[in-house]
Formats: C-alpha cells, structure tokens, sequence
C-alpha cells in the first residue's frame, strides 16, 4: 500500500467529500493519507470513519491542509472557488496533482488557478463523468452540423443546496455548443428570462436552471428547429460516478507534466 498514491479530500464532510473518501478506500489504486476541513468544523480532529458513522479508520481530519498536501500525490477538491484556489497554491508548491470539481470560478480565479498550473498537473472539470464529457462531444458535432435555424437550450437540474447556475456542467455544455457554432460563448449567452424579453435571440445558446429536491444532475441540450426538435440528455442518479472520475483523474495525473487539463483528456477524448 506504501508505494501507491497518497490521496487527500478537501471538504471531507461534504456530499461529495464523504462519497471520495469512500471510493478511495475502496480503490486497490491509491491510499487516503488526508482528509481536510475548514478551521473550526466540528470534524476536525475527530476520526474520520467515526465522523462519518462508520468504524474506527485510524486517520483524523484535520484543518492543516500544509501538512497533509506536503505527503500526498495527489488532492481531490469539490468545495468552493476562494478554498480551491487556496489549495491550489499548496499544491503547485508540493507538485502534487489537484483534481478540481469545485464549479463557480470567476475570472481571477481561473487565473490563479492558471498561474499554479505552471508547477503542478491541474485537471479541472465542471462534470467529472464519462457520460456528460460523451455529451460534450455530441453536442459540439450537433452544433457544427446546424445551423442558426435551430435554437440552442441548456437546461439543467440539480438538488436544492447547489449555490451556483448555471451548473459548470450546464457552461461546459454551452461552450461546446458555441465551439460547434464557431463563436465565442460569452457573446451569445442567455442566462436569464423575465418579463417582456422580446424575442429570442438568433444564434444565442440559452441556460434554464431548475433546483429542488435531491436531484443529482440532470442536463438536457436542446436543438429547437421549426417542426422538430433533437434533445441530447444526461441523468446522473448516483454521485458516485463523479467520485470514481476523480479517482480516476488523481491517477492520470501521476508523472504528467505541469499543466491544465480536463477530463477529455484523461478519457482520452
């Protein structure tokens, strides 16, 4: 077990957190050596099966993510933008490979994240499942293949403790679509609709944001022509998928050199 990867999870006590830690146990791959919360959570110092529910594991949580990222070769992050770029700096310094999920990034931070790229393999992606970066292939040849005839829709669900939207699933989506269509997203994005709108743009790619219950991620893109529509349709009912993908990219990304990627690489896609 020695000689395999080192992983550690940021957020230990979230969703996603729990559900990495789980698939790292499970892996006959990678070893779990870390799992980080925010100073002052309730887990911290506390072991992080019993924090969990589950059996004694040996390993506390802790709020010194220096230290644990010092040991690691890789750390997995699906928190928020400003702990993220934080954790990027760590990561760049101890050349280990940050597999980011964390969504809602602004420009400066992208730019951070860029800038500790330069030392450090960084796989970034708002959806780490085969199945949606599949969808992103389909919907950037769909896109190509028609033309400004047919209006381009996103939409997307998620549970009701999602605090972003669009999703960065639903703007990878809509990236794909504008690199379809040759144009720049930014310049054609519909975000939001109400009152007297007027009629739709021609060419816009719009986004519909749908939150409630404990829905995992569902996106649609929608293709509306006059008389026919094509819908290109993801579900993900288990969060597991994504847990496994970033598994999956920690270990792409051992011996890789420093640089950004996404998990179209890492599937080679």
């Amino acid at each position: 077990m020695a000689n395999l990867p080192g992983i550690v999870i940021m957020g230990a006590s979230g969703r996603m957190g729990q559900m990495l830690i789980h698939t790292v146990l499970q892996s006959e791959q990678a070893r779990l050596v870390g799992c980080v919360e925010r100073p002052g959570h309730p887990w911290v110092g506390r072991d992080v099966g019993e924090a969990m529910g589950g059996p004694h594991m040996g390993l506390a949580v802790t709020d010194d993510a220096i230290d644990v990222i010092a040991q690691a070769q890789a750390v997995i992050d699906f928190t928020s933008p400003e702990a993220t770029v934080a954790t990027a700096t760590l990561t760049a310094q101890a050349r280990a490979v940050h597999v980011i999920g964390t969504t809602g990034f602004s420009h400066e931070h992208l730019q951070k994240i860029k800038a500790a790229a330069r030392h450090a393999v960084v796989v970034r992606a708002g959806n780490m499942s085969l199945g949606v970066n599949l969808l992103m292939q389909l919907t950037r040849k769909v896109a190509a293949a028609l033309d400004e005839e047919f209006d381009i829709e996103v939409v997307e669900a998620h549970h009701r403790h999602k605090v972003d939207a669009p999703s960065g699933t639903a703007l990878m989506l809509g990236q794909a679509a504008a690199e379809g269509r040759g144009v720049a997203l930014d310049e054609v994005s519909e975000r939001g609709r109400d009152g007297i709108t007027g009629e739709r743009g021609r060419g816009a790619i719009g986004f519909s944001a749908i939150r409630g219950g404990d829905v995992v991620g569902e996106h649609d893109v929608i293709f509306a022509g006059l008389g026919e529509r094509i819908v290109l349709r993801h579900i993900a009912t288990d969060r597991a998928i994504f847990a496994r993908g970033a598994l999956k990219a920690a270990l792409w990304g051992q011996d890789r050199k420093p640089g950004e990627y996404d998990m179209l690489d890492v599937l080679g896609l």
